[in-house]
């Protein structure tokens, strides 16, 4: 139930899958309380704070000596878990968990505004391969007629404005061609809207790929569109982690104008910013970058840059063994 879009996409899809979260959550915290009997452990990370770290905090509750343990936020639950019985138990795994790291300032913004105390909040993003996986290669040629999506097929990613863009980036370029990959609820949607824009001809859905297959799309592609938006519930981007493996690979950027892609996205430095749920100024910045191949090289080196600086897995590895380390000492 995790795949096809993530859990809340797939308990909107499917009302009956809401039957398999008591199984789901039961054997998380079997499994946890068994290590926590059997094994010492000095301190635990728990990955997004509905369900893992709810899990954490109730096996709490049944064990006498508790590690120390790190809740981090990824965006979706903080942004986008809310409501009567969500908000209060959101807040009691917080109050639970010894620190909370999110992955960019516009979490840690939420955050505070849920009451969250400064001094137990910490801004880590998550990272990426910058130096092997993700990164530019002289065997790969970048095209000139190539324009790239990569993300879940679920409404925040506002895949359904890029389609909206596409018709007038053809009136100018004509052989420009998008490329979606990823899959998710509102596929058989886009494939719908992309026929109904008579542009199937130029959009090609390539479904689910791995990493090696999708850092040579990056190498490959002219520009790489993201366009996010805010849901009418609030759920949003946390990062954006596809804008940092698209700039790594120095492959342009094009990214909605939201808190969180700011956190990667200076615009006019590290990619180009338009507003959310405009399909005109989506078209308008990337036939600019095509008009302009200097420009695109540009935002790409020092893209790549600074994303290298920033996001490395060596980097982000190291703030959090910091974080573990102290609290293991504790």
């Amino acid at each position: 139930m995790a795949y096809q879009g993530g859990i809340l996409a797939n308990l909107k899809r499917s009302r009956w899958c809401y039957l398999l979260l008591p199984f789901f959550f039961i054997a998380q915290l079997i499994a946890l309380l068994r290590i926590l009997r059997h094994r010492r452990i000095d301190v635990i990370h728990a990955h997004w704070i509905i369900p893992q770290g709810l899990t954490v905090a109730i096996s709490g509750l049944f064990t006498k000596n508790m590690p120390p343990w790190i809740c981090t936020s990824h965006g979706g639950d903080l942004l986008g878990l809310n409501g009567w019985l969500l908000s209060p138990i959101k807040r009691w795994v917080i109050r639970c968990s010894s620190l909370l790291t999110v992955v960019s300032k516009a979490v840690a913004d939420c955050a505070l505004s849920q009451g969250v105390e400064p001094e137990r909040l910490h801004t880590i993003s998550m990272g990426v391969d910058t130096r092997k996986l993700f990164a530019p290669s002289p065997a790969t040629r970048r095209t000139d007629n190539e324009i790239l999506f990569v993300g879940r097929l679920v409404e925040k990613k506002g895949c359904a404005h890029l389609l909206d863009a596409m018709p007038i980036i053809l009136e100018r370029y004509p052989d420009m061609r998008l490329s979606i990959v990823g899959d998710g609820p509102v596929e058989n949607a886009l494939k719908q809207q992309a026929a109904r824009l008579g542009i199937a001809h130029a959009v090609t859905f390539l479904g689910s790929l791995n990493n090696s297959e999708i850092s040579e799309l990056y190498r490959r592609a002219t520009v790489f569109v993201a366009p996010s938006i805010v849901t009418a519930q609030g759920d949003q981007e946390g990062l954006g982690l596809v804008l940092v493996e698209a700039l790594a690979c120095e492959c342009p950027v094009v990214a909605s104008d939201l808190p969180a892609i700011r956190d990667v996205i200076v615009h006019g430095t590290s990619g180009w910013l338009v507003p959310q749920k405009n399909p005109r100024a989506i078209a308008g910045a990337v036939v600019e970058l095509l008009a302009e191949p200097g420009l695109r090289r540009q935002l790409a080196a020092k893209g790549r840059d600074y994303v290298s600086r920033n996001f490395d897995w060596s980097i982000v590895a190291a703030r959090y063994g910091a974080l573990l380390e102290k609290l293991a000492g504790q």
